[in-house]
């Protein structure tokens, strides 16, 4: 799923780190980054975010509940 104009970039990864199961990053060269991990965290900072905020990133998990709570943070924080 697409996620786009994400502004509260902490407290996304906050969400991500509650996810119970795998949470990645499909980048446009089609690698898959676990946003879990610390290191692929600074690889998707330095890569995609610019602006203060997330333009846009597509993200897969292994657990529906997960995206569930992603989107919700998503749709809570839109202004």
């Amino acid at each position: 799923m697409k996620f786009y104009n994400i502004k509260d970039i902490d407290g996304f990864f906050d969400t991500v780190q509650t996810c119970e199961g795998t949470v990645e990053l499909l980048t446009s060269e089609g690698d898959c980054l676990n946003l879990k991990s610390q290191l692929s965290k600074l690889i998707a900072y330095a890569n995609i975010f610019s602006g203060g905020k997330i333009p846009e990133m597509e993200i897969r998990t292994s657990n529906p509940e997960d995206m569930a709570k992603l989107v919700s943070f998503v749709v809570t924080t839109v202004e």
